[in-house]
């Protein structure tokens, strides 16, 4: 089963005097003294290899305006896409020297004194997502989403990619009725996982294809109490009558692609006439291949999905409201998804993994918010892209720089990093050090960073 990797977690005792007076029920910082306490940081000065140009180091405190609400980290994961934007290959990349990180939880600290819609230890996500792998983040009110914090904070850090994505292309593309089938392959990714109990949640009936190798029994198995209704490797599809599998489920209207290869032909095999596919990865790297008789005589249509495309959309509201549908999900125990975590010092070999340098078959491990959280960092090791974003001014501010789709893993941090890989993500929890005091020259500081 794929599963998810941690970072971090930041010591929280250096607070500055400013910031220390604390009354019970709120902390409203003065417009004139305020400064958010120090930041521990992921980030990089260049494009490169991850395992090369990243870096943990200490930021400086920032101002808090009166606007602005300081929050503290408490999860953040790295998708497939943060790889891929670090790496410099994804087609939208915020400007270097950048702090990494997409999406994420955190609990507000500290209000600015015209905030009004905000409360000291409130959970929130940023919105528009960006710059997370930090402890303290500080952004404008208008831009956190306030959220349920009676879940684990893993689900809150993570829901608005893979979750997202699964419940947008189940509603996009195709109308599905109670009873209907959809097909997918990659089915044990994060996404694939969100897919299969969305869709049993709506009372669709899924179909899924996933790799063949060892311990392949298992993840079936794990698979069906997810909820899906048939599970195929690869190899049992190699067949000529493939739809004779199905029993009596129906023939699938709508399929859902994150592979490409052969495994993108299989799903295609199994649509009924007139069915789509949908694209939203590549992680073989393999390109589709489509017979001229799925054209003419099944009528097939192929589509592709990209997350940010969708979240550019004036979307907003529209979102916020899917992601208090996903939460309500994880609340109610119908979606879940496994992780594994893992110590802070271990960060280099969880990002190894991440990277596909070492293999491994993690395990679930849920983290429970009553538990002593460190930081966590989160690795993918198979992967494909999703997303990151910067910030806009470092008062932990950032600026939306989008998600992406075919993310299938994070890190969790309390201060945690989660790291996700599509098909298969680690979670490594790491005590929190500073590795490094660092405070970036004027000329590298991060674009639109306040001093």
């Amino acid at each position: 089963m794929a599963s998810l990797r941690i970072l971090w977690r930041a010591s929280f005792n250096a607070i500055p005097r400013s910031l220390s007076r604390i009354s019970s029920n709120t902390f409203r910082a003065s417009y004139s003294t305020a400064l958010s306490p120090p930041s521990t940081a992921v980030v990089y000065d260049h494009h490169g290899p991850p395992d090369q140009v990243t870096r943990i180091v200490e930021l400086p405190p920032v101002e808090i305006k009166p606007n602005d609400v300081c929050v503290k980290m408490l999860a953040a994961p790295i998708n497939p896409s943060d790889i891929n934007r670090i790496e410099g290959v994804y087609p939208v990349r915020p400007p270097v020297p950048a702090v990494g990180g997409y999406e994420g939880v955190g609990e507000v600290h500290a209000l600015g004194s015209s905030v009004t819609g905000l409360s000291v230890g409130d959970w929130v996500i940023p919105f528009p997502p960006s710059a997370t792998w930090q402890n303290y983040v500080v952004k404008e009110e208008g831009e956190w989403y306030k959220v349920r914090n009676d879940i684990p904070m893993e689900y809150a850090a993570t829901v608005t990619v893979n979750p997202l994505t699964a419940v947008r292309m189940l509603e996009d593309f195709v109308k599905l009725n109670s009873g209907d089938a959809i097909v997918q392959n990659g089915a044990n990714s994060i996404v694939g996982q969100c897919i299969i109990q969305i869709a049993k949640a709506r009372g669709l009936q899924s179909i899924n294809i996933i790799r063949d190798r060892s311990g392949s029994s298992e993840v079936k198995e794990k698979l069906k109490k997810l909820g899906a209704d048939a599970v195929f490797t690869e190899n049992q599809l190699d067949i000529k009558n493939i739809k004779g599998l199905l029993g009596d489920l129906p023939e699938p209207t709508l399929g859902f692609n994150c592979v490409g290869g052969n495994a993108a032909t299989l799903v295609l095999k199994f649509l009924r006439q007139g069915g789509t596919m949908v694209t939203y990865g590549g992680m073989s790297k393999k390109p589709i291949t489509v017979s001229t008789s799925s054209f003419i005589f099944k009528d097939l249509s192929l589509r592709g999905f990209w997350l940010q495309k969708w979240m550019a959309s004036d979307k907003a509201d529209e979102c916020k409201a899917l992601i208090d549908y996903l939460l309500n999900l994880v609340a109610s125990g119908k979606l879940k998804y496994e992780m594994e975590l893992s110590p802070f010092n271990d960060f280099k070999v969880a990002l190894d993994k991440a990277l596909g340098k070492v293999g491994s078959q993690p395990k679930q491990h849920t983290n429970s918010r009553g538990g002593k959280w460190t930081p966590l960092a989160v690795t993918p090791s198979g992967s494909r892209g999703n997303h990151v974003t910067w910030p806009s001014h470092h008062n932990g501010s950032t600026r939306p720089n989008e998600a992406n789709p075919s993310a299938s893993g994070v890190f969790v941090v309390n201060l945690m990093i989660l790291f996700g890989a599509m098909v298969r993500c680690l979670t490594y929890v790491y005590r929190s050090k500073f590795l490094q005091t660092y405070s970036l020259p004027d000329k590298q500081k991060p674009k639109g960073q306040r001093d």
